[in-house]
Formats: C-alpha cells, structure tokens, sequence
C-alpha cells in the first residue's frame, strides 16, 4: 500500500507499507541509498516479509516518488528530521521491535540516527541493520578541496556524483536496469556531501561506545563507498552489540549480487540473533 506523510519543511515523502501479518515479529524501515528509491528493494522487502517482518520503505527527499530537488538538502539534518517521521508513522502503524535496515547512504542516515542520544529527532530504535553503509565516501584530495571550495559558497549546487553504475553489481542485468531506471538520478550537492562525510566520521568516532544492536553486511570490493569505513566502525565497536561480515569478491549492492543468497542467508540469521538478545 502506498501512502504519503510530509516533512517539517512541507515536502510529501512517498512511503511503501508491506505488511507481512498478525504474527509478525516486528517492522523494518527501510533506507535506500543515494540517487536511487524504495523500488529497486522489492526482493529484499519480500524476503523480509517472508521471514515474518513487516516493511514500512520511503523514498527519501529528492528521491525517486517523493518530493524536493535531486540530491539536495534544506538543512544538515534533514534526512535524520524525515527519518523521525517515518518512524514515528512504522510505530503507529505496527507493533514490536522496530529495526532500521539501510543501504549506502541509507545505512550512513539510519546509523547516524540509532546512534544519537540528545537530538530532538531523536527515537529509539530495537535494532540496526546495515548494508554497504557510506561510513567513508572514499573522497581523494581533489574531492576534497572541492567540497571546502564550493560549500560555503554554493551549498546546493547540484552536480554529479561521480558513482559509475557498473561499480553497483557484477550482474549486467542489475546495471542496465538501474541505468534505464527513469527514477534513478546522480545529483548530488555540497550539503549532501558535507552530510555524508560528517556524519561518517561521527558513526566511526561513535562506534567503541556503540549500544545498539546492530548487523553490518559489506562488500569488500566496493568502489561506491569505502569498505575500510565499514571495517573501521566493526573493529572499534563492542563484540557483543555489533555482528560483521564481509563479502570479499562482492561490489556494492550485496542483495543484487550473483552470490545474493548467501547474502540474504546472513541478513536472516543476523536479524533472528539481533532479535534474541536480552534487552539492556
């Protein structure tokens, strides 16, 4: 069922609802990544829907259905404001544990907003599940000093983010549907960029006092973002609270890769370990 809310600053947020029954165990909001929309997940919602979850998915601003400009952002914690909302609507509309699964910058926004204590944005969360998170963009020099050039000046200039489709999968038929996606975009703006790299390195200084439960599935062979971010953040953290595991060969978009079943047998494991810790 599709359904819409809207955001502080007026903008509709296009939401996907994916209810998997009475007896599910709980819900799981979804986080898509840069440049891309809640549709190109439709195999990992029915997977989850599968093993007993229900699935709120939302197009986050300047993306896909949901309004605003491509790839820019009003004020530094706009997707973390949306986010608040989004959750605030998976809790009313479902019981149980509520776990945030993001992918890319999705797992950036949905870790930056678990990890946070004070914020008005604020809300508890019962677990986090992250893919290929952009903990570390993997900016050279010249990115660089390009951002400390432009954000002052023109924090919402879009331009293009640089990413080459064929870093997402070593399956050509997963390429060419994101390339002849129509709701597939590569703006990105200065504020964007300084969003992502601070709140990387915010996640990764975070991450030796990390409390919640939290499944971290990366590619090792990733060129989108940084593995090194991802490996970073799972030596600093706590044992006990954070499962890691990476896929060497594998590129960015792990559930779209040839090898996606061993992925996804990871993701249903991990959920029901996440699921059988004692609270506190």
């Amino acid at each position: 069922m599709d359904t819409s809310l809207h955001t502080a600053d007026g903008l509709a947020l296009h939401l996907s609802h994916h209810p998997a029954g009475a007896a599910a165990h709980g819900v799981v909001v979804l986080v898509h990544g840069l440049g891309e929309h809640l549709g190109r997940h439709e195999h990992l919602i029915a997977h989850l829907n599968g093993w007993g979850w229900h699935v709120l998915a939302y197009d986050q601003r300047g993306h896909g259905r949901s309004e605003g400009p491509r790839g820019a952002l009003p004020a530094a914690d706009a997707l973390l404001q949306d986010l608040a909302r989004v959750v605030d609507a998976a809790r009313s509309a479902h019981r149980g544990p509520l776990v945030l699964l993001g992918h890319s910058m999705g797992g950036l926004v949905a870790a930056r907003f678990a990890g946070e204590t004070q914020a008005d944005w604020r809300r508890p969360v019962d677990a986090l599940v992250m893919s290929s998170p952009a903990l570390d963009p993997g900016m050279n020099a010249a990115q660089k000093l390009l951002l400390a050039l432009l954000g002052p000046i023109a924090p919402s200039l879009a331009v293009g983010n640089g990413l080459r489709p064929a870093w997402i999968s070593r399956d050509k038929a997963v390429v060419d549907a994101y390339v002849a996606d129509p709701l597939v975009h590569d703006r990105v703006t200065p504020r964007l960029v300084r969003f992502i790299v601070d709140a990387g390195d915010w996640v990764r200084g975070h991450a030796a006092r990390w409390t919640v439960p939290t499944l971290l599935l990366y590619a090792g062979s990733d060129r989108c973002v940084a593995p090194a971010g991802s490996r970073a953040f799972a030596a600093a953290a706590p044992a006990g609270v954070v499962q890691a595991q990476e896929f060497a060969p594998l590129f960015h978009e792990i559930f779209n890769e040839p090898e996606k079943a061993e992925v996804f047998a990871a993701l249903q494991a991990g959920l029901a370990r996440l699921m059988s810790r004692p609270p506190g």
